[in-house]
């Protein structure tokens, strides 16, 4: 851990290491200042609340209250900038006034904002591709633990999720417009300031996030466009005196939701049911009763500080920032802290020559407990499931304490032997260091009016180390320790130009650059068991015995270089025409297929400045969209086209290691393409008080890339892996976007926005045949699949046996059969046994019997609608925002029910509603010890509707106290995340994030989803922020 951080923080003064850094940062002007007071009103003479008032240059600036008013300090031969949404733009000098009263008029064009695109930005209403914005004050609504998931219910169309539920430090996936792959990643290029392949930067630092959804808007990133691109913006200075800007939010948190389990005397009575019905002796109930999950909850923390500073003048402008946070997950053992410094720095040089750095590093420890349950321990211990604390606490006995009655870790009683839960979560080490730094510096030459030439030089690395420790102290396992080290580099070079030039009734914007990217990857692992002693950790590894160590070391590099172009064409503010297209070349596929094109070409037509709707009063926008193009994946691991060997180390042929083939060779490994189609349509309406878009899109993703088994080509080799080109799958959906400023008058104003999607994704084409089956279950759910690839259905769908309730004795129903059968005296099954579905053969028989050929789909994990819906009201300094996010449709496999209706286990409360000759009124089956059976009775709706986050905040106004002690702004709030969930979900929480592991599972969150199985429980959190200026 960062002690001397951590300690400070904790002491109340996290804060004072950051000021120290920044007060030498850049003197304040002290100018004569005056307080300037006024009055905004509209063309009717009516008051505007919230009116940005800013003097010109600086930083320093207010909004106008509720009836208009506002009040700053300024020189009276300042000049006072005032904008507002749906007004022009005002600069007014004051010219020696202290008192100014000002009515805006007229509509302004909101639709001039800026958007920033690849290499470029263009105005909002020049947009022909499908393109969503998240500005600041929607980023930085409300806390998030990682950027990426203030997007999340923000855009139509992106789904945003953990990897692991609330673990401190947890990974986001995210898609745009559903999976368009199989093995090969689906996420999205996330670019920062210009930087390809970046991690988000820390929340308060993004100034701006765009999503471009469609080939028009991602073709020009060409190979890595599929998924969608992420551009993100951080924030930079502002010719004027320094500003100085310190946020700090605290938050309580808590799980979600608990799982109903068993004490200590119905776990009893439940073991009894089943030993009665096996005809076995009577089960021993222990002394004490225990609440595992008490013994592994408790009440976390995150608290994040940030102190900026930004200014500048004419030529030279700066933002720095500093972060720490950290965060103390509900898990015991579980914590996450990082600190972080940015610093951007833009100059001009005389008048054709800007240059600029931008510069981010950081510094994060992450503390963990084992969860998503692999069967194994990462040195190879197979103990019932591994160390899943989560699930081990679901599962362990809860008649037993922590310790036994000599003092060791208390032992399961029941089933499978699985380790102590609170040994796990308190006594094995499981930490993460990393440390990142990205540097990216620019130069923009204007070599004639209209045609600039831009370089850009950026280099980032990552130093990271894992070092995992299991103790002698554990029954079931040797204990041991591993540890791993991994150096990653990423250098990017890209040069353009870009022409500009009015021509005639239009404006042409062309762009013309080459980009090369070079990644490497080298690192080294160790691993032991039966070390001569603890004391020393993961950090003596030669005390393990000898045929119990494993040492491994790699280097991979792979590069990509491109060329690319795109012309934006725009005739009387009514016609646009976007082409764009990008060769690349990239050196992880084969010799043969390491180039590819990807073209896009985009039309638009501004219908609302037509002459026959320009006056049109109510209309205020109306655009039509229209693009097709090409995007591409290559987001496989170098060297995936070559094959690759193993030495097997336990075989000598005259005295050398034998060699064996590991992976099959693919001299035609190529690309993923996705040929995409996207039409759209923008409406404003009220001067754009009302505005939305509605966008249909269609998108073939062709030469799927997966994992597939090779022939035995190889003499003494069979069932080699081999990435191939299998086939292709398509998505289409639709997307709803709606912003509307409901109310505004007088002291109130209410505006409201949501966002509504629907995917569909179909596979088109599997090579070799029409179905691939998978598992996402635990390691040690042996045997069977859990989802499949189908020709003609969507991805992942769900894979068992069709449960068709309890057999109640009596003639088998039809269609359906026993698959444990238990007879009685007298030869007849036994009442109380699951029954399943047949599924007849080629012929259409019945066999009577169930078993693998039994198995079908049984859900469909990908949900028919995703939505998000938010409301602001402000009245007077007062602010409350109500933002709802949720899921319509979409299955969960709820495989930790299979367990803990498995009868080897502790249990729900649920299963004392086991079926008895007494109890036949139930869909539960007798009490018995089973085989983990998946099938639909364990798959369940996973719909849901999310209070995601309430905020309520109040801006201080700015008094002669304030202004006495700097203060420019001061405003604190309030806030509660994950508040309410309405869901018929049975499980932890609708949000599930496992994506399988262990076993058979491929780890591939494209198709495996809506498995739910031993994740990290999501946060309900109460938060506390405050925002400071100077």
């Amino acid at each position: 851990m960062m002690h001397f951080l951590y300690t400070i923080t904790k002491q109340g003064k996290g804060a004072t290491w950051l000021i120290a850094l920044f007060c030498c940062l850049g003197p304040l002007n002290a100018y004569a200042q005056e307080l300037i007071s006024g009055k905004v009103t509209d063309e009717t003479g009516d008051p505007l609340i919230g009116v940005s008032v800013l003097v010109q240059g600086t930083n320093s600036g207010t909004t106008t209250d509720v009836d208009g008013n506002f009040s700053l300090t300024a020189a009276t031969d300042a000049v006072l900038e005032v904008s507002y949404i749906g007004y022009e733009t005002q600069t007014i000098p004051l010219n020696g006034r202290t008192k100014v009263d000002i009515s805006l008029g007229g509509s302004a064009e909101i639709l001039d904002e800026v958007v920033v695109i690849g290499y470029g930005t263009v105005k909002k209403s020049d947009v022909t591709g499908a393109v969503s914005s998240v500005g600041t004050e929607e980023i930085q609504a409300f806390p998030v633990l990682n950027a990426g998931q203030a997007l999340q219910g923000r855009a139509a169309g992106v789904s945003v999720q953990t990897t692991n539920g609330g673990e401190p430090g947890a990974d986001i996936s995210i898609r745009v417009r559903g999976s368009s792959s199989l093995n090969a990643s689906s996420n999205p290029l996330v670019v920062v300031d210009g930087f390809v392949g970046a991690a988000f930067p820390q929340q308060n630092d993004i100034a701006s996030i765009e999503i471009l959804k469609d080939a028009s808007a991602t073709a020009i990133y060409g190979s890595r466009g599929s998924g969608g691109v992420i551009l993100v913006t951080t924030k930079k200075g502002r010719s004027g005196k320094a500003t100085i800007e310190f946020n700090s939010t605290y938050s309580d948190q808590r799980t979600t939701n608990r799982l109903d389990l068993l004490d200590a005397n119905g776990f009893a009575q439940y073991q009894n049911m089943i030993r009665t019905n096996a005809g076995d002796a009577p089960y021993s109930q222990g002394l004490v009763d225990t609440d595992w999950q008490d013994e592994i909850y408790r009440t976390g923390s995150t608290m994040n500080q940030q102190l900026s500073v930004s200014g500048g003048s004419d030529n030279v402008n700066y933002y720095f920032s500093g972060t720490y946070f950290d965060q103390e997950g509900i898990i015991v053992n579980s914590e996450f802290e990082k600190i972080q410094f940015l610093a951007n720095v833009d100059a001009r040089i005389g008048s054709r020559l800007n240059v600029g750095i931008n510069t981010i590093t950081s510094r994060s420890e992450q503390d963990g407990v084992s969860t998503q349950s692999t069967g194994s321990d990462n040195i190879g211990s197979v103990n019932g499931g591994g160390d899943d604390v989560v699930s081990l606490a679901f599962r362990f006995a809860p008649d037993v304490g922590r310790f036994d009655e000599n003092g060791n870790f208390s032992q399961n009683t029941v089933g499978d032997d699985i380790e102590n839960p609170w040994a796990v979560a308190t006594q094995i080490t499981n930490v993460t260091k990393t440390d990142n730094s990205r540097t990216n510096i620019y130069a923009d030459f204007m070599i004639l009016e209209g045609l600039n030439f831009k370089t850009t030089l950026g280099y980032r690395t990552q130093n990271g180390t894992e070092g995992y420790f299991k103790p002698q102290t554990f029954v079931l396992s040797a204990g041991g320790g591993y540890l791993e080290s991994v150096k990653r580099t990423n250098l990017l070079n890209e040069n353009y130009l870009t022409y500009a030039r009015q021509i005639g009734n239009g404006n042409v914007t062309a762009t013309v650059g080459h980009s090369y990217q070079k990644f490497t990857t080298e690192g080294m692992e160790a691993g032991a068991r039966g070390l001569l002693t603890d004391a020393f950790s993961f950090y003596n590894l030669e005390a393990g015995l000898i045929d119990q160590r494993t040492v491994d070391s790699r280097f991979s590099e792979s590069e990509i270089e491109s060329v690319f172009g795109r012309v934006n064409l725009e005739w009387a503010n009514k016609y646009l025409i976007t082409a764009t297209v990008r060769r690349d070349g990239a050196s992880n596929f084969a010799a043969n297929n390491k180039y590819a094109t990807f073209p896009s070409v985009a039309i638009g037509w501004k219908v609302s400045q037509e002459d026959f709707l320009i006056d049109n009063p109510t209309l205020s926008n109306l655009k039509l969209r229209l693009s097709y193009g090409l995007t591409g994946n290559q987001a496989i691991g170098p060297y995936a086209s070559l094959a690759t060997y193993r030495v097997q180390a336990p075989t000598v042929v005259g005295g050398a290691f034998a060699v064996d083939l590991a992976r099959e060779a693919n001299p035609d490994l190529k690309w993923e393409t996705s040929y995409q189609t996207n039409a759209g349509i923008d409406v404003g309406l009220y001067r754009d008080r009302i505005s939305f878009s509605i966008d249909y899109y269609n998108i073939d993703t062709k030469d799927l890339l997966a994992i597939d088994r090779a022939s035995n080509f190889y003499l003494g080799t069979s069932d080699l892996d081999v990435l191939r080109n299998v086939g292709s799958i398509n998505n289409r959906g639709v997307e709803f976007s709606l912003n509307s400023t409901n109310i505004n008058k007088g002291n109130f104003k209410w505006s409201s926005n949501f966002n509504i999607a629907r995917n569909r994704s179909e596979i088109i084409e599997l090579s070799g045949g029409s179905e691939i089956l998978g598992s996402g279950a635990p390691g040690y759910f042996a045997g069977g699949n859990t989802y499949t690839l189908r020709e003609g259905e969507p991805l992942g769908l769900f894979w068992g046996l069709d449960y068709r309730g309890v057999y109640q004795g009596g003639e088998v129903p039809a269609g359906t059969a026993l698959k444990e059968v238990s007879l009685d005296g007298d030869g007849n099954p036994i009442p109380g046994e699951p029954l399943f579905a047949e599924v007849p053969d080629a012929e259409g028989n019945l066999d009577g019997v169930i078993d693998d050929n039994d198995r079908q789909i049984i859900g469909d994990p990908n949900p028919d609608f995703t939505y998000g819906l938010s409301n602001t009201f402000t009245y007077k300094n007062l602010d409350l925002s109500i933002f709802f996010q949720g899921s319509a449709g979409g299955d969960i496999y709820n495989l930790t029910a299979v367990q803990l209706y498995n009868g080897d286990s502790n249990g729900l409360t649920d299963v004392l509603n086991s079926w008895t000759p007494d109890n036949t009124n139930t869909d539960i089956p007798r009490a018995a010890i089973r085989g983990r059976e998946r099938s639909s009775r364990f798959v369940e709706d996973g719909s849901y509707l999310r209070l995601k986050n309430v905020a309520l905040g109040y801006s201080f106004p700015i008094n002669n106290f304030l202004q006495r002690a700097s203060i420019s702004a001061l405003r604190l709030s309030f806030s509660a995340q994950n508040l309410l969930t309405f869901t018929n979900y049975s499980g932890l929480d609708p949000e599930v994030s496992y994506f399988g592991s262990g076993g058979e599972s491929s780890g591939d969150d494209n198709v495996i989803r809506g498995h739910d199985f031993g994740n990290y429980p999501n946060l309900r959190s109460a938060t506390v922020s405050l925002n400071l200026k100077f």
